[in-house]
């Protein structure tokens, strides 16, 4: 398994998700920009960012500081978690009223209501479990 949120790990990410093309091409699943950082709980910063630009990653690289949309934080275990299985809306759902996923910038219930970025984040954790 790649190193959790390393370059390369961060590369083969961006990769996966340009792949699909179906959040590209269907309007009501396309996120025009959206800037979305992952990284630990005790850390200042997390540890990557991710620039959706209509539909597709097109960066990926260390957090430098860019405003973020969406910062989520989860303790190692449970980012490795997450990649060795399948996570749905209510895996999310548990995940975060449980406390186990952190999400210091964005809004959860956006998550709920918004299509464009429940599908969004679905798709990163979907990603995360193939790599």
């Amino acid at each position: 398994m790649t190193k959790l949120f390393n370059e390369q790990w961060m590369q083969r990410f961006q990769s996966e998700w340009n792949k699909d093309t179906q959040y590209k091409t269907t309007p009501e699943l396309s996120i025009h920009q959206l800037r979305i950082g992952y990284g630990f709980p005790e850390e200042s910063t997390p540890r990557c960012c991710f620039e959706v630009n209509n539909g597709q990653i097109t960066h990926a690289g260390a957090y430098q500081g860019q405003e973020l949309d969406w910062d989520l934080r989860a303790r190692e275990p449970h980012w490795k978690d997450w990649q060795n299985r399948e996570t749905g809306s209510s895996s999310i759902g548990m995940a975060y009223s449980s406390g186990k996923l952190k999400i210091l910038t964005g809004d959860y219930w956006q998550f709920v209501k918004n299509p464009a970025i429940k599908h969004s984040l679905l798709k990163c954790f979907s990603i995360m479990g193939r790599l």
